[in-house]
């Protein structure tokens, strides 16, 4: 492989294994801040409680979430130094503006949280997990709009042969970056609500701190079936912006090879790339695929054929992504929707305990192949139509990127085998006792 492709290689593993942590970081943060809130308005020692139980895994989640997050920003300087010269003015200020305000005061106030429970009073230790959760949520949009800026490049001049910044309010205020950035955080939440229903479900399932567990577990619902249903609407909506923004890659989210009136949603179909056409097509439902992306069954809808072969985006990869995320987002409001009627029943219905268990990868594996469809849809740019990838990486040998890579993937080996021992081991061993029975369990 060439340095263009171990680059692009080093940087998804790197992105995909920080993206384990991120989403969690993002939602149980919230949640952990509503926990303490109920704890401060009712006295109920059992919502400060959940709060330090959960806290555990937080922490845990946020410390990986940081390391791997640094390295990500290195590979700007050692694997697409090109590209770091020609926009650095512009996503070098994104970056900065983040690290400056939002990380730094994140990293201070968890600090804060985690190390002052009898230290502070119960007010001002509720605030400090509202401004982690403030400034998790924050960051996240900082580099989520550096991000869409990638995607659909706004508010700047090309001067002296790179792109410089000319118009910072219309960078932040894109209409487009606020679509990633809402359809990404709430991707986030809906993650953070089926983990904590998931590990309530354990504990339920052997009918183990039942009070506890139970409260959670109805938290978690209403915050996973909210964003679901968010998510499905905000998709749709996102979905048309990438149809006029990005059609390239809206063409290969479906497989569309030829342009036309009246584009039909296909159910089921076998790309082939090689030849381009696909091989098999199954549940033809005309119009549908205009109508869901302009708002019109008669609207033309361009096809990959109508651009030039090295301008496609790998269409199987991307097309497998987008039906994997789509069909994922429908059984979360399914799931959420089943939780809603059963929240009163839950011990008395083992079978849909079980099926929330054995849920929780699932929103992680939606979130990754939203990132394929988001970034693998986007090729061969890295700044959509600006800059193309092959010109953005650094002047290095593919030998120094391959030892690099499997560098990568040994320390994130070891790395998340230790963070999900330590996020699993407190999640099986339960909140600490209640005061009153501090000698035995609950």
């Amino acid at each position: 492989m060439d340095v263009v492709m171990l680059s692009r290689l080093q940087f998804a593993v790197a992105t995909f294994f920080h993206f384990l942590f991120v989403p969690l970081t993002l939602g149980l943060s919230l949640l952990i801040a509503l926990m303490e809130t109920r704890y401060v308005r009712t006295g109920n020692e059992e919502y400060r409680r959940q709060a330090r139980f959960w806290g555990k895994i937080f922490l845990v989640n946020f410390a990986l979430g940081v390391v791997t997050g640094i390295t990500l920003e290195f590979q700007f300087g050692t694997n697409w130094s090109r590209y770091s010269k020609y926009v650095g003015d512009i996503f070098g200020s994104l970056l900065a503006i983040e690290a400056t305000t939002s990380f730094f005061l994140e990293s201070t106030f968890v600090a804060v949280w985690a190390l002052t429970w009898d230290r502070l009073s119960p007010r001002l230790h509720c605030l400090s997990i509202w401004l982690v959760a403030a400034a998790s949520n924050l960051s996240a949009i900082w580099i989520l709009t550096a991000n869409a800026w990638m995607q659909h490049p706004v508010g700047y001049v090309i001067r002296n042969g790179r792109a410089e910044l000319e118009n910072f309010w219309a960078i932040v205020t894109q209409p487009f970056g606020w679509q990633i950035i809402f359809h990404t955080l709430t991707g986030a939440y809906i993650l953070s609500g089926f983990f904590v229903m998931g590990v309530s479900a354990y504990h339920l399932l052997r009918e183990q701190h039942v009070s506890f567990f139970t409260k959670s577990f109805r938290l978690g619902l209403i915050f996973a079936l909210i964003f679901s249903v968010a998510e499905v609407v905000q998709g749709h909506l996102h979905g048309a912006a990438v149809a006029r923004l990005q059609p390239a890659k809206l063409a290969a989210m479906e497989a569309l090879w030829e342009t036309q009136a009246g584009a039909p949603q296909t159910l089921f179909l076998i790309p082939d790339e090689k030849n381009e056409r696909n091989l098999v097509e199954i549940g033809r439902i005309p119009g549908l695929l205009s109508l869901l992306a302009f708002h019109d069954r008669q609207a033309v809808v361009r096809g990959l054929k109508d651009f030039p072969p090295e301008e496609r985006p790998p269409v199987l990869l991307t097309f497998l992504a987008f039906r994997v995320m789509v069909g994922l987002g429908f059984l979360f409001v399914l799931l959420t929707g089943l939780g809603w009627l059963l929240r009163d029943r839950l011990l008395v219905n083992p079978l849909y305990l079980r099926v929330m268990l054995y849920a929780i990868p699932l929103p992680y594996l939606a979130l990754q192949a939203g990132w394929i469809v988001t970034e693998v849809g986007r090729q061969p740019w890295i700044v959509y139509g600006l800059m193309k990838t092959k010109d953005a990486v650094s002047p290095i040998a593919a030998s120094q990127v391959g030892v690099t890579l499997v560098a990568f993937l040994l320390v994130y080996g070891l790395l998340g085998v230790l963070a999900f021992y330590l996020m699993a081991k407190f999640a099986k061993a339960g909140p600490e006792p209640a005061p009153a029975q501090a000698g035995g369990g609950e």
